[in-house]
């Protein structure tokens, strides 16, 4: 009997993959039997490592390729995708790469021939409903350790670690797996790793699930921002903006004038500060924080053209420097969380989609 050809030109495949595991492996079979050509979309492409995204996008490109026979890695493309906080962005972004991929092949665009291959588990998974145009085809759960519970295995140390990665894991990926645990980057985020593990557990006797309120401060002034470099896990080192936790008595107003000024003593009186507060921003991706379900309200101020305010760093910053707006996209991987994307929804450091073009 003759096989049928595949209904479809291309089929699109989108995860984190951290890392890429037999679940993963499940969908990429589907999506290769449904077309001759596969994209696959790998998310949060430019996040800083972390317990929750320990491997870079290359890593996981490479892992999802060495899972794949001979025949059908000429098939697959893979397209970073970086995170927005904008889901409309987001959205037109996702179309637009896998296009300039397919044009980098000398392929036509995506189409209406083109299918989407997802699992429709919970609201994570809202954006497969979001591609008009496109099939979506869903596929059944296949019941397998999740990511958060192989990253566990990574990290945990358990004695039953090797035989849940064993089973979770294609043998490709577990090989790769052995190879990056035995690198310098393991223990760094094996430490992060169980401080979080901690704050999770602190909180394990709530009756109720956990949602946390920060504040976060975007400080433009002149042609810089107001940057830190954290000095205490989860996210030492890393760049971010200041902030931090809403205290019980405060507005959350307050607490960003406060945090601004316990970690970076910004030079300038609050009358002044307070002129200068341009917009706010509720950031409350899910997903959004290393520490659980956290909302935080950004507050933009823009300090105009004077000359840059003096700084300290103190409190959970180790350092504080006017950093040239200029250079943060060639920062975008040191930055905590989602703190790179605040900077770009405030100060527009990326270009937007052809299909978005019009002015926010």
């Amino acid at each position: 009997m003759t096989a049928q050809p595949p209904a479809h030109d291309l089929a699109v495949l989108i995860g984190r993959f951290q890392p890429f595991h037999n679940a993963h492996q499940a969908l990429l079979k589907k999506a290769l039997d449904a077309a001759p050509r596969v994209a696959v979309v790998i998310g949060s492409a430019f996040q800083a490592r972390s317990p929750k995204n320990p491997f870079s996008w290359q890593e996981r490109a490479e892992m999802i390729r060495l899972a794949l026979p001979d025949a059908d890695r000429q098939r697959v493309l893979f397209v970073p995708m970086r995170d927005h906080f904008d889901d409309e962005r987001w959205f037109a972004e996702v179309r637009q790469e896998i296009d300039a991929a397919l044009a980098a092949q000398g392929a036509a665009p995506s189409s209406s021939s083109t299918v989407l291959i997802g699992h429709v588990k919970d609201a994570t998974r809202d954006y497969l409903h979001g591609f008009e145009g496109w099939t979506l085809q869903t596929v059944a759960r296949v019941h397998t350790a999740s990511a958060n519970a192989v990253r566990a295995a990574i990290f945990g140390g358990a004695k039953d670690a090797p035989q849940t990665l064993a089973r979770a894991v294609p043998a490709s990926t577990l090989t790769f797996l052995r190879d990056w645990m035995a690198g310098p980057l393991f223990g760094q985020l094996g430490q992060e790793w169980e401080i979080l593990r901690q704050h999770d557990a602190s909180w394990a006797a709530s009756p109720y699930p956990v949602v946390l309120v920060t504040v976060d401060c975007v400080v433009k002034c002149r042609d810089r921002a107001l940057l830190i470099r954290r000095g205490h896990a989860p996210g030492k080192g890393l760049t971010a903006v200041p902030g931090g936790f809403l205290e019980q008595r405060e507005t959350t107003l307050q607490s960003a004038l406060r945090e601004l000024e316990e970690e970076t003593h910004l030079d300038l009186p609050a009358a002044a500060l307070l002129a200068c507060l341009a917009s706010t921003e509720v950031f409350d991706r899910p997903d959004r924080s290393q520490r659980g379900r956290t909302i935080t309200h950004g507050h933009f101020f823009d300090l105009g053209d004077r000359a840059l305010p003096a700084v300290r760093a103190d409190d959970d910053a180790e350092a504080v420097e006017w950093v040239p707006i200029g250079e943060l996209c060639a920062r975008e991987e040191q930055f905590l969380d989602d703190h790179f994307q605040m900077l770009d929804h405030f100060l527009g450091l990326l270009p937007r989609p052809a299909a978005l073009a019009s002015p926010r």
